[in-house]
């Protein structure tokens, strides 16, 4: 068979399992055009999250309201010899027609949940699976553990340094977005800064320091020749006596009435917390309190967090490999499930994966403080009380509303992780009886009763 590469007339709709288009197929083949109801959720929690942020909506909405298929794919489906002429025609003419509904990014959610509902004529509802999966997958597990690093780094600043390790370009890019949804304060990623207005932040490498004969003499040229302050990577050789070089850097700087100056030094290897106070010590003796100290080097929320709670005087933190692939975790049992077919409940019996049929809202309640008392999950069309969390953002296939911009979406999370019980928010594994967190989500007992009825 001749290999074909993608081209600039692929739009992306081949990026899907092959199942979807074969099932699609028999759909055509068999008329089965009636209305379905398919339901995004996580069956169950890592044992390290207490609760996971919805994340990527944005993009799969960009993706549902663009799927098409370009005469190049549907050149190469027909080659395949397993698609038939009627559907290959459908396919060209195919654009989505449903809904959506979903829960805004940022927004803390559980186990069973449903975080994105999709209600359209059964094969367009059917091809948008794999993708939606892997897009809203990927930003959801990433921004799950941002927000332990926000947690554990208790106000100080926050930089993915996570490009070089992700998995692929885009995945770089779009953790670098999910990152900053759940509350970083920056990125190196210059790209994602670049798309999203992400602050970009970054020192210099070590290769550029060894470069030079004399370490100060890198650090002056590095600090003299960027705009404005900088940072400094200060443990190439001997962190302390770097920290006094700096020291003389930066008197010298002020003496000359420089628009230049070191605004922080960085560690990135040893033990940061020894490390972090001497430097602290040296650079206050030298009259540079106002210069800052950045940790790096393979950390994670567990580290930050003992960090923090030592008392070291860190005043940001680079996260880079445990963020960009969520190291502790890094899948969810994300699904995408057939819930309602022709005005019909469907539901999988499957051990182990049994699923809750019907068209589902999730209500979440809170008490007098503005702190979340418990989720329920109901039958759409049930009022139980409390603030319904889907809100439906398509309808006959175009957006109901215009995006939101990154930083609203991050000024949203951090208000929705504020109103999580404080168990919620320790970082220490859930209990192991029964995998269950502290916080209630329940079902409505007109759920119940569809479920056993349903087939």
């Amino acid at each position: 068979m001749t290999q074909m590469h993608p081209t600039a007339t692929d739009s992306g709709a081949l990026l899907t399992d092959l199942y979807q288009l074969t099932m699609a197929q028999a759909y055509f083949r068999e008329d089965m055009r009636e209305t379905a109801v398919f339901e995004l959720f996580v069956r169950r929690l890592p044992p390290t999250r207490r609760f996971l942020l919805a994340a990527g909506l944005e993009r799969a909405l960009e993706f549902i309201e663009g799927l098409r298929f370009t005469a190049t794919e549907l050149e190469f489906l027909a080659a395949q010899g397993s698609f038939e002429r009627p559907f290959l025609e459908y396919l060209s003419g195919f654009r989505f027609t449903g809904a959506v509904h979903a829960m805004p990014e940022g927004c803390p959610f559980f186990a069973e949940e449903p975080l994105l509902r999709v209600t359209a004529p059964i094969i367009e509802a059917q091809l948008l699976e794999s993708r939606i999966i892997n897009i809203i997958h990927f930003q959801t597990l990433v921004a799950s553990k941002a927000a332990r690093c926000v947690i554990a780094a208790a106000g100080r600043r926050l930089i993915d340094f996570g490009m070089r390790r992700a998995h692929e370009g885009n995945a770089a890019l779009f953790a670098a977005r999910a990152a900053y949804l759940a509350g970083f304060d920056g990125t190196a990623t210059v790209a994602a800064g670049r798309r999203w207005g992400i602050p970009l932040s970054g020192t210099v490498a070590h290769s550029y320091v060894e470069a030079h004969d004399d370490e100060e003499q890198a650090f002056r040229n590095f600090a003299t020749g960027a705009a404005g302050r900088t940072t400094l990577l200060i443990d190439t050789y001997d962190t302390l006596r770097a920290a006094e070089k700096v020291v003389r850097l930066q008197r010298q700087l002020r003496e000359r009435g420089s628009s230049h100056s070191v605004e922080a030094v960085r560690i990135d290897s040893g033990d940061l917390g020894a490390q972090a106070r001497e430097v602290r010590r040296i650079l206050d003796a030298g009259g540079c309190q106002e210069v800052g100290i950045a940790l790096s080097g393979g950390l994670d929320e567990r580290q930050i967090a003992a960090v923090v709670g030592s008392g070291v005087p860190a005043d940001a933190f680079g996260v880079g490999t445990s963020l960009g692939v969520s190291a502790d975790a890094p899948t969810l049992d994300m699904a995408y499930k057939l819930q309602m077919y022709a005005g019909r409940p469907r539901r999988k019996r499957s051990p182990g994966k049994l699923t809750w049929p019907g068209a589902k809202q999730v209500w979440r309640e809170y008490g007098a403080d503005d702190i979340a008392l418990g989720d329920r999950i109901v039958l759409e069309g049930e009022h139980p009380g409390g603030t319904p969390l889907l809100a439906e953002v398509m309808r006959d296939g175009r957006r109901t509303g215009a995006s939101m911009p990154l930083r609203a979406i991050r000024d949203h999370c951090r208000r929705h992780v504020r109103t999580l019980p404080p168990d919620l928010l320790l970082l220490e594994e859930r209990p192991a009886a029964g995998g269950a967190t502290a916080y209630p989500v329940t079902r409505s007992a007109a759920l119940e009763a569809l479920a056993a009825g349903a087939g």
